[in-house]
């Protein structure tokens, strides 16, 4: 390999001899925790590492981002410290597109699911005890099962046919994939692991980033709302009359810490609610119980990778942030739940468990049907 190129193949990659690196992820911790490069640490602020002498230099310093344009910034300035770097070219991109896979691998990974020592405890069990606790699935129910091509969702899709295979009464599923205009790489990987799990997606497409892409006011919030307006359509016309949403137990916990900490109220995430823009149809979240990092264990034991958010925002190293902040109030709720866990294990449990366990009598107001009540109508 030629010292003087600073992009490195992932073929040159791996014939570097182990021992002779250090490899850093320096995308976002949240785009980190969705998948990286086995054996990458994650370095959002590896720059500033360096300058501050904190990296060591008796090794390579081989680094990636995304698509390998903030890697290649970050390589020329640890060269310029003397450090001897390496950018991966195409970066992580590039790594998960050599990883896609046209083998049918669904039933190991189906046969995961079923194994008491693996999956069945931590994944289809509390799958099954959502949807048999809060009445998710009836007879006759046809239900669009949302994928958008993330661990929960697929994983969701694995669990929904499992329960089919133990159906005590009739019901119907569609794989429904909105595509709101995904980028090539990110449409290819949905294809090839809905293929490889065994999954028959339909897939329907939008153009709803290009629609929020100049929106300078909450186009998150714009693009969540259309999206789910597509959503409720899109199943509509399959002829299904609920929705199912791949939201686990940790977004749970997440949604109501943020309502008190963000916006000033105390606002759960219901297992399931009746549309009131669409007669007929209902939303229903069979993940509920499931705890993230029991999905995140699923998907690395079956060397599993799927996309993260995908939007337009998020195509681009603009995700390779390197000044270590987090990149949105869920992931700072959810780096605040991870430093109280170290005080409390049991925090989490509180937190889903709290409700349930509201005390009216207590509080100062509510709200029932959009309809605000003060403490002293009852005084």
């Amino acid at each position: 390999m030629d010292a003087a190129d600073r992009n490195i193949s992932l073929e040159d990659f791996a014939d570097l001899p182990e021992g002779s690196y250090t490899l850093y992820d320096i995308r976002n911790e949240s785009a980190y925790a969705f998948g990286t490069i086995p054996g990458a640490g994650n370095a959002p602020d590896l720059v500033d590492l360096a300058e501050n002498g904190r990296i060591p230099r008796d090794k390579k310093c081989v680094i990636f981002c995304m698509n390998g344009t903030a890697s290649e910034e970050a390589q020329e300035k640890l060269s310029r410290l003397g450090y001897d770097a390496y950018s991966i070219s195409g970066g992580y991109a590039a790594w998960i597109r050599k990883k896609l896979t046209d083998v049918d691998r669904s039933g190991e990974i189906e046969a995961s699911l079923r194994d008491r020592r693996r999956f069945r405890e931590t994944l289809f069990s509390p799958f099954a005890k959502a949807v048999t606790r809060y009445e998710l699935v009836e007879p006759d129910d046809r239900i669009a099962v949302c994928i958008s091509g993330g661990k929960d969702s697929m994983l969701m899709a694995k669990l929904f046919q499992e329960l089919k295979r133990h159906n005590k009464f009739h019901f119907e599923l569609v794989f429904l994939v909105m595509d709101p205009g995904y980028n090539e790489l990110n449409r290819l990987i949905i294809e090839k692991n809905a293929a490889m799990l065994g999954i028959p997606v339909t897939i329907c497409e939008t153009e709803i980033f290009d629609a929020v892409y100049h929106v300078d006011k909450s186009p998150c919030y714009l693009c969540a709302r259309m999206r789910r307006g597509y959503l409720y359509n899109l199943a509509r016309q399959q002829g299904c009359n609920k929705i199912a949403l791949g939201h686990h137990f940790d977004d749970v916990i997440e949604t109501t810490l943020m309502g008190l900490l963000w916006s000033g109220q105390f606002q759960g995430m219901r297992p399931k609610l009746r549309s009131s823009n669409f007669p007929g149809m209902e939303l229903i979240r069979p993940m509920y119980l499931i705890r993230e990092d029991d999905i995140k264990a699923w998907r690395d034991e079956n060397d599993l990778h799927f996309i993260q958010c995908a939007c337009r925002f998020t195509d681009t190293c603009s995700s390779c942030r390197q000044d270590g902040s987090p990149v949105s109030k869920r992931m700072e709720t959810k780096l605040l739940i991870r430093k109280l866990r170290e005080e409390n294990p049991g925090i989490e449990k509180n937190i889903f468990r709290s409700m349930s366990n509201v005390c009216l009598d207590t509080l100062l107001g509510y709200k029932k049907d959009g309809k605000a009540h003060d403490f002293l109508e009852e005084y």
